[in-house]
């Protein structure tokens, strides 16, 4: 795992981090069959300065949270969905919470699980319209988020590009709440994060502007 602490570096905005999360990535420059590969939304704008730094293509993965019921922010785990392979992680503490106050705990994270796997297929074909599988095998792929906050969506988008057999694979983010980074090696060969303990509550907090991303903004940096 590689990550570099630093002093609260207060970025202006996600284009501003990913402008310095692509200065630690420069080594990955020239990799063989580089692809940098955002997660939606609020990924793509980091993703697309790194993409940009080291002249490699852009796409995305998608991913979806599982939440809790009464506190949806709360990941119970995640689903992600690539060129048709698809990846759903738990989040056993939550889980274990959930079990403990409803009996039907489990019942209802399948059904959730299934709503958000629907919803990564319409995000897929929104995001990736009549776009042909892109090939991973023997690739470099760097996944890239604005930050990590439980792990789990970027958990879910690495045991998905896995199964796609990249030769070498990265997680990268400006920032991480918690341990967040130190969940996700393996299935990364690689961690990087800037500023990995920030001892933040949320990712935002990073950030002097944290607006949403919008669909059409993702698909205008897809360049569609």
């Amino acid at each position: 795992m590689f990550s570099a602490s630093v002093p609260s570096p207060g970025w202006q905005d996600r284009n501003d981090a990913g402008r310095a999360l692509a200065a630690r990535l420069a080594g990955y420059a020239g990799a063989p069959g580089l692809v940098v590969l955002g997660l939606p939304r609020g990924g793509v704008p980091v993703a697309a300065e790194v993409a940009r730094a080291l002249a490699a293509p852009l796409d995305v993965v998608v991913v979806r949270k599982i939440g809790y019921p009464e506190q949806p922010e709360l990941a119970a785990g995640a689903v992600a969905g690539i060129a048709g392979t698809v990846c759903v992680v738990r989040n056993e503490d939550v889980l274990r919470y959930w079990r403990s106050r409803r009996s039907d705990a489990e019942a209802r994270f399948a059904a959730a699980a299934e709503d958000q796997l629907a919803e990564v297929r319409r995000r897929e074909e929104l995001f990736r319209p009549d776009a042909p599988s892109r090939s991973l095998t023997g690739s470099t792929v760097l996944l890239v988020d604005d930050g990590l906050a439980t792990g789990a969506t970027m958990r879910a988008a690495l045991g998905a590009v896995r199964k796609l057999a990249p030769a070498r694979l990265a997680a990268a983010a400006p920032v991480a709440c918690g341990n967040a980074a130190d969940l996700l090696a393996p299935p990364a060969d690689d961690v990087v994060v800037l500023w990995p303990d920030s001892g933040l509550e949320a990712v935002g907090l990073a950030y002097r502007r944290f607006g949403q991303v919008s669909d059409a903004q993702v698909r205008g940096l897809l360049g569609l």
